[in-house]
């Protein structure tokens, strides 16, 4: 059995994230959410807030479990067996840049990578987006998952 293993900031996780990691859950026997820092982004969620987003959020789909990552993704899925990385891409310059991750994580000694597609709807949607909507106190309701909307709100008003 192999075990996806689908890496990102997820800040926040959107209705994006949830298609590629519903999809992911109906293909492999167990999906594992590693939710990495980002040395080269400012959150707008702490690590805290952002696993606990996601895993509000995909509680409901029983083979897929959450995890924070410290460190390089290389090094997380040695601890699996059988992984395989599972990406999204929006578009055509994503699927360039997720091919260019591909490379170098494979130096590093991962496992092979798979690039799902966005579904058709879906290509505008982006943590950035969603930034720039809680920014503006604009509803997050048709680009966040719900459960994933009660976490955010929790913490804009830390």
């Amino acid at each position: 059995m192999k075990t996806a293993i689908i890496s990102g900031t997820f800040d926040p996780i959107t209705i994006g994230h949830m298609d590629i990691i519903t999809r992911a859950a109906d293909m492999f026997g167990s999906v594992v959410i590693a939710v990495s820092a980002n040395s080269e982004k400012k959150c707008f969620l702490p690590d805290e807030g952002r696993t606990e987003a996601v895993a509000e959020s995909v509680k409901h789909i029983p083979n897929v479990k959450v995890m924070q990552v410290n460190g390089l993704l290389a090094e997380f899925c040695k601890q699996f067996n059988n992984p395989v990385i599972v990406r999204g891409a929006r578009s055509g310059s994503e699927f360039d840049y997720e091919r260019s991750l591909f490379i170098i994580n494979k130096g590093l000694g991962t496992p092979e990578t798979v690039i799902l597609p966005a579904e058709s709807g879906m290509d505008h949607i982006s943590s950035t987006y969603v930034r720039e909507l809680i920014k503006y106190g604009k509803p997050l309701d048709e680009v966040v998952p719900q459960a994933a909307i009660k976490v955010i709100n929790k913490y804009k008003k830390a």
